[in-house]
């Protein structure tokens, strides 16, 4: 593995305790792994991890990518959101709805843009950007980008997730 990536991702390691599928594939390109996790961090810090999550859950669950939401959920669960907020994002909610309507907008907004390509999603996005403001509010599409090519890497490749859902076992709806 290139020196600098296995120094970018001796915390992640150090952390999960494991190097997964994705970076072990992805580090044949060590230069563009290093933009995406870049890439990754930055929007990371522009936005609160609420938001962050609202969009990472949402996209992985209409992708279907299970390796990246079951890391999600687990996340979510440490950060202290409530597996009825996780649930809401990942199609296993039921009743009223915990998301604040910022959180209910992005995820508005994710679903649009997933399923449009983009394509007619003024009014969702301004929605966005008069909840959050203009910076985040790109932010929060390029999220969704960052999320649907992981997605989209991780598909292709057939990955299996490193981990099992919290909601293992239980039935969705």
């Amino acid at each position: 593995m290139d020196p600098r990536l296995r120094e970018a991702l001796a915390a992640r390691v150090a952390r999960l305790g494991y190097l997964g599928e994705f970076f072990k594939c992805a580090a044949i390109q060590p230069d563009s792994l290093l933009a995406f996790m870049q890439l990754t961090d930055s929007l990371h810090k522009a936005v609160p991890d609420r938001l962050v999550e609202v969009v990472a859950l949402t996209v992985t669950t209409h992708t279907g990518n299970e390796y990246e939401r079951n890391q999600h959920e687990r996340l979510c669960e440490r950060l202290g959101f409530g597996r009825s907020w996780i649930a809401a994002l990942t199609g296993r909610g039921s009743g009223p709805s915990p998301l604040s309507p910022p959180e209910q907008a992005i995820q508005t907004l994710a679903l649009s843009v997933l399923r449009t390509s983009g394509h007619g999603v003024a009014r969702e996005l301004a929605e966005v950007v008069d909840a959050i403001g203009p910076a985040q509010g790109m932010a929060i599409l390029m999220l969704v980008g960052r999320y649907w090519t992981h997605a989209l890497v991780v598909n292709a490749l057939g990955l299996k997730p490193p981990v099992l859902s919290i909601f293992a076992g239980e039935q969705v709806g």
